[in-house]
C-alpha cells in the first residue's frame, strides 16, 4: 500500500492520454456525445450521473479514506442529506452525538423529522449512554470526533462495536481529522462524511461535500449502490469545478495538516496560560479527557482550539478584535479563522439543551507564522479583558441602582 502523500497526488488523476497533461483537464460539459442510441462512448451520459473530473476526485478520496465508494456532493449538508435518504426509512431512529455541527442536527431535528424520523442526543464521550439510548427502531449511529466546537474525542471502535450490536450504520463526520489524521473505517465505521469545504478543499474557494463507504449490505442493499443511486437522482452533485479544486487541495492536505497540527499545539499551550481563557478545548493537551484516545486513533490531534473566557462580553469582543483571524464562518483553510459558534454555526441550537456556551470561541489555525498569529491572540485577549471590566463594571453600577431605589422604596 502506498504512503498517503503519493495516494493523495495520484489517485483517480491519471494524467491525460490525448496531451500528456499532467493535471487532469476539467471536464467542464453538461453532456457527451454517444455513438449510437445508448452506446457511450467512454461511460459517460450526463454529468448529473458521471462526469470525469468528479469521478477523478470521488477515486482520489476514497483512496486516502480506505473506503468501497466515494461520491462527491455540491456541499457537506447535501452529502449528508443524500446518505440519510439512501439508507433512512419512516420510523427509524438516529443517535447523534450531542456536541456536533449545528447544521447536522438542524437536518436531522427540522427537516428528516418531517419523514417520521427521530434521533436522541448522547455524550460521545459516555459509551453507556450511547448504549443506553439504542431503541428498538435505531438504524444509524452518528458521531463527529473531533467534536465541534468542544473537541470532545469518541472511541469509534466502542461506537461501531455497539452499531453492529443492534445492527445499526455507524456514519463518522470526519470534517475536523481529515483522512490524514483519521480513517474512521479502520475502525468499523461503514460511511463517513465530509465538508470538503474545509480542510480537503483547504484554501475557502470551493463548496462541497463527500459520502465514503465501505463494503457493507444493508437492508439488502449495498451501500454503494444504495447512495449511488441517491446522488444520480437526488441530483445534488458536485459541479465538475469544484471538483478540479476539491481534487488540487486534496493533493496537498498531508502537509497542510502537519503545519496546522503543530500550529494549533503551540497556540493551544499559549492560551491555556492565559489568566484570560478559563478551559482550552484541545485533544493534543495531556489535560484534555480524550487525549489519550485521540492519541491512539489519530495521526495527529487537529488545527481547531476552542477556548472558554471568561464571560460573554470578553467572548464576543475576543472574537471581533483580531487581524489575521478573522471573524467568520467555516474553518481549515489556509488562513487563520475565528468563530462565535453561539450565534454563528450553532444559532439553530440556541434555547435547546444543545446550545453552545456564550463564552465560547472557535478557532481555526492557519499556515501563518505562530508568532504573529500568537501577537494576534494578544491583541484580543487585551481586547477580552477590558470588555469584561467594562461589563462587570456595568453590573456593579446596575446593582448599586438597584439597591438605592429599594431603599427608597423602604
Amino acid at each position: 500500500m502506498t504512503g498517503f502523500n503519493t495516494q493523495a497526488v495520484h489517485a483517480g488523476q491519471e494524467k491525460d492520454p490525448h496531451t500528456g497533461a499532467v493535471v487532469p483537464p476539467i471536464y467542464q460539459t453538461s453532456t457527451f456525445i454517444q455513438d449510437g442510441i445508448n452506446v457511450l462512448r467512454t461511460g459517460h451520459e450526463y454529468s448529473r450521473g458521471s462526469n470525469p473530473t468528479r469521478d477523478g476526485f470521488q477515486a482520489q478520496l476514497t483512496a486516502l479514506e480506505g473506503g468501497a465508494a466515494g461520491f462527491a456532493f455540491a456541499s457537506g449538508i447535501a452529502a449528508e442529506d443524500a446518505l440519510l435518504r439512501a439508507v433512512l426509512e419512516p420510523g427509524d431512529h438516529i443517535i447523534l452525538g450531542a456536541d456536533g455541527y449545528g447544521g447536522t442536527n438542524r437536518l436531522i431535528s427540522k427537516l428528516h423529522s418531517k419523514w417520521g424520523i427521530t434521533s436522541s442526543a448522547v455524550d460521545i464521550t459516555n459509551l453507556d449512554s450511547v448504549r443506553a439510548a439504542v431503541q428498538p427502531n435505531t438504524a444509524l449511529l452518528w458521531v463527529e470526533t473531533p467534536s465541534n466546537p468542544l473537541l470532545g474525542v469518541a472511541d469509534l471502535a466502542g461506537w461501531a462495536e455497539i452499531a453492529r450490536e443492534h445492527g445499526a450504520l455507524l456514519v463518522v463526520d470526519n470534517t475536523f481529522a481529515t483522512p490524514y489524521l483519521q480513517r474512521p473505517l479502520d475502525f468499523g465505521a461503514h460511511a463517513v462524511v465530509h465538508s470538503t469545504t474545509k480542510y480537503i478543499g483547504g484554501h475557502s474557494d470551493v463548496l462541497g461535500g463527500a459520502v465514503i463507504v465501505a463494503d457493507h449490505i444493508f437492508r439488502g442493499q449495498c451501500l454503494a449502490e444504495a447512495v449511488g443511486y441517491q446522488q444520480f437522482a437526488g441530483g445534488a452533485v458536485a459541479g465538475p469545478q469544484d471538483s478540479y479544486l476539491a481534487a488540487r487541495g486534496l493533493k496537498t492536505l498531508g502537509l497542510r495538516m502537519e503545519r496546522h497540527c503543530a500550529s494549533a499545539d503551540a497556540l493551544a499551550r499559549w492560551l491555556d496560560a492565559q489568566p484570560e481563557v478559563t478551559r482550552v478545548y484541545y485533544p493534543g493537551l495531556e489535560s484534555h479527557p480524550g487525549h489519550e484516545l485521540a492519541a491512539r486513533q489519530q495521526r495527529g490531534f487537529g488545527g481547531i482550539v476552542s477556548v472558554a473566557l471568561t464571560d460573554e462580553a470578553a467572548a464576543r469582543a475576543f472574537a471581533e478584535s483580531m487581524e489575521y483571524f478573522q471573524l467568520s464562518v467555516s474553518l481549515g483553510g489556509v488562513e487563520s479563522l475565528v468563530c462565535y459558534p453561539r450565534e454563528m454555526t450553532h444559532a439553530s441550537l440556541i434555547g435547546t439543551p444543545l446550545e453552545i456556551p456564550a463564552n465560547l470561541v472557535r478557532l481555526s489555525v492557519g499556515i501563518e507564522e505562530v508568532e504573529d498569529l500568537i501577537a494576534d491572540l494578544s491583541r484580543g485577549l487585551v481586547a477580552a479583558r477590558t470588555a469584561s471590566a467594562g461589563a462587570a463594571s456595568r453590573t456593579a453600577s446596575s446593582l448599586n441602582a438597584s439597591e438605592k431605589t429599594l431603599e427608597t422604596a423602604r
